[in-house]
């Protein structure tokens, strides 16, 4: 299908499709002979991540629009259909991580993470149903985490909001049962995707980007990026009602169905574990990039290299507003 006509190739709809794991699944999309239209809030992330997509050989359509702001949803939405066709398949990907003990995070932190990551998958779906219901077609996924089953330390808005979108996805997939509309729950663990330079630490800011980067790059604790996009799109398109990725994933979610007691322990001590909160409260929010550049750590570095490695490949070097 890679080389069918614009006009005859069937369209696919990707929220945060600027960089990272986004941008994977929208190249997924291309390679499987979606037209691809992909959503941003910033838009010189998504002219990068059109050039990104053209170099590795597929087109790609971006379009500037907030998951946060329903009724411009609704018209970017509207805009995709009417210039390059109805949209088949819609992946929800934006998301944004904030990382540090609990408190050092104001309102602010969970309405941010809420906005994005439980207002933005309803925002996303609520705008496309209406034409997938009246035409009795149509395949929705919704990316949201292990954090969304398992409420993880230093980690509180995030599994929070992410908790949320869980819920509202397995209830819409329940919900749309014989309609020829499926909603697929995505729940992946850490993957490789490059996105510790773009998290946001509060608390200990260094110490905190330390484990963080760590674990979101060392290969027995995180997926390989390229490997969860495909099957995340696989899930998506078969409409499968839920995907669960990586092993370290699967287990986690079955043992702490199994014995939620012991998980609580387990996650306790790993909160003791963490880093503590600095005495002046330390509520100052710090990316990943000013974190990394702060610590200065060559060991560090030497445990990040193929995080580091996916960061230049995924567009996620690129600070916002630069």
């Amino acid at each position: 299908m890679r080389n069918t006509p614009a006009a005859h190739r069937p369209v696919a709809l990707v929220a945060g499709a600027s960089r990272g794991l986004g941008l994977l699944v929208s190249k997924e999309l291309a390679a499987r002979g979606y037209r691809v239209a992909g959503l941003s809030r910033d838009g010189r992330t998504l002219d990068l991540a059109r050039q990104q997509m053209a170099d590795w050989g597929y087109d790609f359509a971006p379009y500037v629009a907030d998951v946060r702001d329903e009724a411009s949803l609704r018209q970017v939405v509207t805009q995709v259909e009417s210039e390059l066709g109805l949209v088949e398949a819609a992946i929800h990907v934006a998301g944004i991580i904030q990382v540090g003990p609990q408190e050092c995070f104001n309102r602010s932190h969970y309405e941010e993470a809420i906005n994005t990551m439980l207002w933005g998958p309803i925002n996303f779906t609520q705008a496309l149903l209406p034409g997938m219901r009246q035409r009795r077609r149509g395949r929705l996924g919704v990316v949201t985490s292990v954090g969304g089953m398992i409420s993880v330390p230093h980690l509180v808005p995030y599994s929070t909001a992410k908790f949320g979108a869980v819920g509202y996805t397995r209830g819409l997939s329940a919900d749309l049962a014989g309609s020829g509309v499926s909603v697929t729950t995505i729940v992946p663990g850490l993957m490789r995707t490059g996105s510790h330079v773009q998290a946001r630490f509060v608390g200990n800011a260094q110490a905190e980007y330390a484990w963080f980067a760590a674990g979101a790059s060392l290969p027995l604790v995180s997926m390989n990026a390229e490997r969860a996009a495909a099957k995340m799109v696989d899930g998506v398109l078969r409409g499968k009602g839920i995907v669960l990725l990586s092993p370290l994933t699967k287990i986690g979610v079955r043992v702490h169905g199994l014995a939620p007691a012991t998980t609580g322990a387990a996650l306790a001590l790993m909160s003791r574990l963490l880093p503590n909160a600095p005495a002046d409260g330390g509520e100052e929010t710090v990316s990943g990039h000013d974190a990394r550049e702060r610590l200065s750590s060559g060991f560090l570095e030497g445990l990040t290299v193929l995080g580091t490695r996916a960061s230049a490949r995924f567009n996620e070097n690129h600070r916002p507003g630069s």
